[in-house]
Parts: C-alpha cells; sequence; structure tokens
C-alpha cells in the first residue's frame, strides 16, 4: 500500500552510477519515495506528481542547474531543491541558495550523510505543512456555520448584523434564546470570523458541572488542593488565553460563585484553587442562557452586578415557529446535507410534505428539525419526501386526556415528566422550571427507574 505520509523524492543526476547510488541509499529509509531522471526535460514531464524535493546535479550536460533549479520555481515555487556540485566555489552557492535552492551540498565522501540529514529536516518540514493543511481543512468543515445559521427572515438578518458587530470587536456577548436555537453556533461564528480565529476556543457549560466542581473546572486547581485533586490542572480560562471562553447557560451558576466570576471579569487575572499565584489571562467572554437574566436579578439569583458585566453585546436567537420560511430552508439544508454524507439519492420535499412542517411548532427548534430531517431522509422511499415520511413526535393523548385506561396518579405524573423531558432533550433543569417542582425530585425519579434519559 502507498504511503500517503511518504517524502516524494526527485533525483536529477546525469552520472548514471552516482545517481543510481543515491536512489539504493535514499530508497533505504521506508519513509522516501524515490525517482531518478539523467535529463532536465524528462524531469520536466514529471513535475506534475509534486515531489516534496528535488536534489539536483549542478553540471548537467545541456542544461546549466541555475536555469534548472528557476524553470522548478517558475513550475512549482514550493518544491525544495537541494543542489548537489563537484565544484566548491562559494559565491555559486550564495547565488543558488538567493536565487531559491534549500541548501548547497559539495560532491564529497560525506556527501550522502549530507544529504541524509537535511532530508529529515525536510521531512518535518513538510510533514509539518501538511499536517497544517489537513487542520486548516478540518477546522473549515467544522466552523462552516452556513450550514446551520441559515435564514432569510428578518429576525435572522437582525441576527446575521450582530454576529458581523460582534466579530469586529473584543466586546463580551450575550446570547439569548430557547434551547436548540443555536446559541453555540452563534458563538463559534463571532469567534472564527473575529481576530482571535487562530486561538482556542473553550466551551463550558454551567449546568452540566456540579456546583462544588465549578471553581476548580474554570480556574484550575494545585495538587493536593482538595480530595482527589492529585496532579495540577488548568482551568478553562487558561486554556482559552488569547482566545474565547463560551460560559453556555450562565444562568445556572450558583449565586455564591458569581461573585468569584465577576472578580476574575474585572481584573482579568485569574488564581487556581490551592494557589496565591495571581495569573493574568487575555480572554473574549461570550455567554448564552435560555434564561431572562434580568428576571433572575430581580428574584436575587442572578447578581446585578455580573448581569451589568455580562450583558455587553446581546444577541436574541428567535424561537424557529417564528422564522416562517426559514424552516423550509433549513430542512432542505439538513436533508441533502444528511444524504450526502450518508450516500443516499437526493430528496426534495412535497408541497404537503413542506405544509406539514410549516404547521408544526418545533418546540425543540433548529435542533428537533435537524433530527426530524434526519429520520426523514431514511424513511423517504423514492426521491421526493411525502407527509407520512416526516415523523413528528406528537404529545402522547395521556398528556392532554384522562380518557382511556385508567392509571394512578402518580403514573400520570410520571407520564407527563416523561412527556417534557422527551420534548426538552432531557434537560431536567428546564424541565423543573416548566413544571415547577424540584429538579432534585425528577433525578431521584430517574435514580429510582420511574423516568428514562436514553
Amino acid at each position: 500500500m502507498k504511503n500517503q505520509n511518504a517524502l516524494r523524492i526527485f533525483i536529477l543526476e546525469d552520472d548514471l552510477w552516482y545517481g543510481s547510488m543515491l536512489q539504493h541509499y535514499l530508497s533505504l529509509n521506508p519513509d522516501y519515495e524515490v525517482k531518478r531522471f539523467d535529463k532536465p526535460g524528462d524531469l520536466f514531464n514529471q513535475l506534475h506528481e509534486n515531489p516534496d524535493v528535488i536534489t539536483l546535479d549542478y553540471f548537467m550536460p545541456d542544461m546549466d542547474g541555475s536555469v534548472v533549479l528557476k524553470k522548478i520555481r517558475e513550475i512549482n515555487p514550493d518544491i525544495k531543491v537541494v543542489i548537489i556540485s563537484g565544484q566548491e566555489d562559494l559565491r555559486t552557492a550564495v547565488s543558488l541558495v538567493t536565487g531559491g535552492a534549500f541548501d548547497y551540498i559539495v560532491k564529497d565522501e560525506d556527501t550522502k550523510d549530507r544529504l541524509w540529514n537535511v532530508l529529515l529536516h525536510l521531512k518535518e518540514i513538510v510533514g509539518l505543512k501538511k499536517k497544517i493543511a489537513v487542520l486548516e481543512e478540518e477546522v473549515g468543515k467544522r466552523n462552516d456555520y452556513s450550514k446551520y445559521l441559515i435564514g432569510k427572515s428578518e429576525c435572522m438578518e437582525k441576527v446575521f448584523a450582530m454576529i458581523g458587530k460582534a466579530s469586529g470587536s473584543n466586546i463580551t456577548v450575550s446570547i439569548s434564546g430557547e434551547t436548540g436555537t443555536g446559541k453555540e453556533m452563534v458563538a463559534k461564528a463571532i469567534h472564527f470570523n473575529s481576530d482571535r480565529s487562530k486561538k482556542p476556543f473553550v466551551t463550558v457549560n454551567m449546568a452540566a458541572i456540579p456546583r462544588e466542581l465549578v471553581e476548580s473546572e474554570l480556574f484550575g486547581h494545585e495538587k493536593g488542593a482538595f480530595t482527589g485533586a492529585v496532579t495540577r490542572r488548568i482551568g478553562k480560562f487558561e486554556e482559552a488565553h488569547n482566545g474565547t471562553l463560551f460560559l453556555d447557560e450562565i444562568g445556572e451558576l450558583d449565586i455564591s460563585l458569581q461573585a468569584k466570576l465577576l472578580r476574575v471579569l474585572q481584573e482579568r487575572e485569574i488564581t487556581r484553587v490551592g494557589s496565591n499565584e495571581v495569573l493574568p489571562v487575555n480572554v473574549r467572554i461570550v455567554v448564552a442562557t435560555h434564561r431572562d437574566l434580568m428576571e433572575e436579578v430581580q428574584k436575587k439569583t442572578f447578581r446585578e452586578d455580573l448581569y451589568y458585566r455580562l450583558i455587553g453585546l446581546p444577541i436574541k436567537m428567535p424561537p424557529l415557529r417564528e422564522r416562517g420560511n426559514d424552516i423550509l430552508i433549513l430542512a432542505k439544508s439538513f436533508l441533502d446535507q444528511f444524504c450526502d454524507t450518508n450516500n443516499l439519492p437526493k430528496r426534495n420535499l412535497s408541497p404537503e410534505a413542506a405544509r406539514k412542517l410549516m404547521q408544526y411548532e418545533f418546540p425543540g427548534n433548529v435542533r428537533e428539525l435537524r433530527s426530524i430531517m434526519e429520520l426523514t431522509a431514511v424513511m423517504a422511499e423514492g426521491d421526493l419526501v411525502q407527509p407520512d415520511h416526516v415523523m413528528i413526535n406528537t404529545p402522547p393523548v395521556a398528556v392532554h386526556t384522562m380518557n382511556g385506561k385508567e392509571r394512578t396518579l402518580r403514573e400520570y405524573e410520571v407520564q407527563i415528566i416523561q412527556h417534557f423531558l422527551d420534548r426538552y432533550d432531557k434537560d431536567v433543569l428546564l424541565v423543573a422550571r416548566k413544571l415547577d417542582m424540584g429538579k432534585s425530585t425528577i433525578y431521584r425519579m430517574i435514580q429510582s427507574g420511574e423516568l428514562r434519559t436514553k
């Protein structure tokens, strides 16, 4: 099997014995693919293969080495050229290196060893370039938010305008909206279109961290700072240094920890748990919440001073049900993406299927629509999606009526809570607020097996 990471080497040498010796010697390295040419014309005809390195004999019978070098540079300036010459004139060497040669090696008994070392160095350089190119391509794919942040509705045009304003500065950004509207995608779009785009983008979901671990998660800790702290650990603020820290569900942060976060935002410095060392941090803050933070301030569950520190440039993500024809634009986009990824034939929405989507309220917003369209792509039998292919999870009848099979009050309670858990993507905190009940009650019911989270 061909080694995709091999260093591709062309040897241009008119001395048959010397060229064959170099080819054999370099081929001993399994990470090298070596080809030899004894005429410049033959080499030029194969440059479309894009070798990484060319070793070039300076004295060629029908073309001077400097001319060959110039032509190689004109065809592909990314190819590294190593000159191998029998003469030691310093001015010639300087002239060739200035003209674009990577190195100049004099032919003697040490030529093989010097060339071996030069090629090892070049392999590192070429390998790093390839790795960077792959990473840039992957980053481009991961951060192609146009696949998700699309729409032509007036409310989304306002969101795009705000993303543009936020990307042009380092102002703190607060993103609000219902679960599934795309708040994290907006945060990423801001980061990757800002001057911090090549620096880290770090996400912390405040609702997913146990209260006693939040401080360590954000600011880090020293070895021995608490039971279980067996090594030093840097926090998310340090991890995001010079980049962007996205604090998702900021409204879930316990009020006892809000003062510490406020101080970090004001002073732009942190102290790891168990340490006295003060560390400066340069972090751009983007926060998101599905709560009304001003309402939380009025309830005294969110600090007013922290609220004004975080509000910055506010971006309100509209629920999908208010975006009109964006529903169909997104639906078609998700349908196309899933079909392309899974090698399925292209599908189109029938007018009846489109009407069914437009009549649904999408409590789970864009996230729910994407899930529905992925299932639709699988269920569709031809190139046209029909209404029965669009599997929308409507609430069970028992949620709306007491008719049918008799149940105990506890059974009805379990069924209603399970319905809301399914509807809101197993978000216990959100369900607890929707049903005005304690989250610990729901957690106990999950632990006992009465409620499902999978």
